[in-house]
């Protein structure tokens, strides 16, 4: 079944230009896609792609831009460095063309050598991209009822925020109707250890993304609940996984607080927050953080959380 137009343009907008600018940038570097006829282990079939301005049109897939794709899908799933000659003899590659991707990598900032000779390896850019393209994917529908389903029934600002980088962005904000309240608009960025809408979507995270996050943090003191060190930080991800819900006062904004719940959907880690002025959340914030809850096994489904956040605490049994 076809995609819907709305849908299929983004989608497609994304794929044209993501191998558009591949073919591009090794193009520059002199990789030339006749040497790939030395290789014929990976012969890609072609792809119907249907949207708005292509319908049906066969694309072949480019040859240049798969090798790009096969590198990380091996750096992801080995995880270790890896030399030119480790590569070649992988891959079966011409040592030439390989040798052009891997400095065209380098050169662009997407692979690093973390000890003299000791190998290649990917850099946070990689990582840094896909958060962009990712926050910028249209939410799913259950979350935008997720908010309007908080926004009636709190009285509230809700937004939803997912990671990008050392930030926590907000996608989709809906702002309470009350004379005094909390403002945000789309494409805010708060600091992600330093939030409870940061600290939400950090409780979803491995290990290692959670240490390379905290590893690179910077602590700035923006109110008296900011936290200032990353034991400060893992402490308070920790209990505010026991608690069942992740909460904050004036930690980003001063006389502002908020209360945050993590959300996985379709693969992606998010958190949903209801915020507001201190003189009128704070005492609340227990109630607030069961409506959510509340809210969640409405428009989610009642086992969501045991199921897709499982070590959260669920405030409903």
């Amino acid at each position: 079944m076809a995609r819907s137009v709305s849908t299929a343009a983004p989608i497609l907008s994304i794929y044209r230009d993501f191998l558009s600018l591949l073919v591009y940038i090794l193009s520059l570097f002199g990789i030339e896609s006749t040497a790939e006829s030395e290789r014929t282990r990976f012969s890609p079939p072609p792809v119907h792609i249907y949207g708005a301005d292509c319908e049906g049109v066969m694309v072949m897939l480019v040859k240049q831009a798969a090798h790009v794709l096969e590198l990380l899908e091996y750096f992801a799933r080995e995880q270790k460095t890896a030399s030119l000659a480790d590569l070649c003899a992988y891959f079966g590659w011409p040592r030439s063309s390989t040798f052009n991707l891997i400095q065209t990598l380098v050169e662009r900032g997407f692979l690093y050598e973390p000890k003299a000779r000791g190998g290649f390896y990917p850099t946070g850019r990689w990582l840094a991209l896909a958060q962009e393209i990712a926050s910028a994917e249209p939410l799913p529908k259950a979350a935008l009822a997720l908010l309007r389903d908080l926004a009636e029934t709190t009285g509230e600002t809700i937004w939803i925020a997912a990671p990008s980088g050392q930030h926590a962005v907000l996608l989709s904000v809906i702002q309470s109707a009350q004379a005094v309240r909390y403002t945000a608009e789309p494409g805010k960025r708060v600091p992600i250890h330093g939030t409870a809408s940061g600290q939400a979507i950090m409780s979803q995270m491995s290990a290692a993304q959670t240490a390379a996050i905290l590893r690179k943090a910077v602590f700035e003191r923006f109110g008296p609940g900011t936290p200032m060190s990353v034991e400060e930080v893992e402490q308070s991800i920790a209990e505010s996984l026991r608690r069942g819900s992740f909460r904050s006062a004036s930690a980003f904004s001063r006389d502002l607080g908020g209360i945050s719940v993590p959300l996985v959907l379709g693969g992606r880690l998010f958190s949903v927050t209801v915020a507001g002025p201190l003189f009128r959340i704070e005492s609340r914030m227990e109630d607030t953080a069961i409506e959510i809850h509340r809210a969640i096994a409405r428009q989610l489904g009642d086992e969501y959380l045991r199921k897709n956040v499982p070590n959260l605490h669920r405030l409903l049994e």
